[in-house]
């Protein structure tokens, strides 16, 4: 792996970052609306006096230029401060933290649920010679794709919760309460993976060098899970990105429908308090945790296969 790759790689990603944090601010501190009276309106107490409007808006800097907002706040952010919550005055790295492990625990759990179901139907598919199976197979991601979230969190609480009494149906008490948000989650993204896994699996199959493992007498299972579903495995990995946005995106329904905390629930009342910081901070360790996990896998290109970093920096950068 080149030193020319990798800066290439970690130069797009902080600009990927600085592309998020700006948009975030353009479209949460720029469109019409008052964040300040917002909240001063949700507050049960007395209303505040149109002088202690204009202290608060000074206070979180509400009332500067929106050109002095931008450069203030983006400098703040390189230095690590996201600033403070409109709402609870808590600062807005802490309250991130403090919602941050039940989403990750739930979104790992959902990536194992996904990355071996989709890699399971990926190679029964290729792999039966019943043609009705096979077809089953081929139908069965396409099918879990078109199903919404919420919908499939319902019916697997109405089944194992309401029906059978398996599982419990929302909150977070042990290790059980996680099973059917983890499967919720898990379920669009596995079929996402098996659909890419599964055509890629299949033209590689049908590639020489399988040929000459099979005129070698190697035994389709070892052609299949040793030769085949390595090289297959690079379209798939492409898609991990996607996967990751995916998974977070699908946390904020999952949360809502199990009533579950985590960074989803916290989204969600961010919004509906105009509690603008912390909204920002979520949107902007969204895209951190995306261009992690794409930096990752453009560096483990090179491993699977040494070419690509070879013919991607001759290209000037462009795969």
């Amino acid at each position: 792996m080149s030193t020319a790759y990798l800066l290439r790689r970690l130069g797009l990603a902080a600009v990927v970052l600085w592309a998020a944090w700006t948009v975030s601010f353009v479209v949460l501190y720029l469109l019409p609306g008052d964040p300040v009276a917002t909240m001063a309106g949700a507050s049960d107490g007395e209303p505040p006096t149109p002088a202690e409007l204009d202290a608060l808006r000074a206070r979180y800097g509400l009332d500067q230029p929106p050109a002095v907002q931008y450069v203030t706040r983006l400098w703040a952010a390189l230095q690590g401060d996201l600033g403070t919550s409109f709402a609870t005055g808590q600062d807005v790295r802490s309250a991130v933290a403090d919602a941050l492990p039940p989403t990750l625990q739930m979104a790992g759990v959902g990536l194992l649920v996904a990355v071996a179901g989709g890699t399971a139907v990926a190679v029964a598919a290729t792999w039966t010679r019943s043609g009705r199976l096979r077809q089953l197979l081929w139908s069965l991601p396409s099918l879990a794709v078109s199903m919404p979230v919420f919908w499939v969190g319902l019916m697997l609480v109405q089944l194992f919760s309401f029906r059978l009494g398996w599982l419990p149906s929302v909150g977070d008490r042990g290790p059980g309460s996680l099973v059917l948000p983890a499967i919720t989650l898990g379920l669009p993204t596995g079929a996402l993976i098996a659909q890419v896994l599964a055509k890629s699996l299949e033209r590689s199959l049908e590639a020489p060098f399988v040929t000459t493992a099979r005129a070698k007498g190697i035994g389709e299972a070892a052609v299949h899970l040793r030769h085949a579903l390595g090289n297959a495995a690079i379209p798939a990995l492409t898609v991990l990105g996607y996967v990751v946005g995916n998974l977070l995106a699908g946390s904020v329904v999952v949360e809502t429908v199990f009533t579950r905390p985590g960074l989803g629930r916290l989204t969600v009342a961010s919004v509906g308090a105009q509690d603008i910081p912390v909204v920002q901070g979520v949107v902007l360790f969204a895209a951190l945790a995306f261009v992690v996990v794409n930096l990752l896998v453009d560096l483990a290109y090179p491993l699977l296969d040494p070419r690509i970093a070879t013919t991607t920096v001759a290209a000037g950068g462009t795969r």
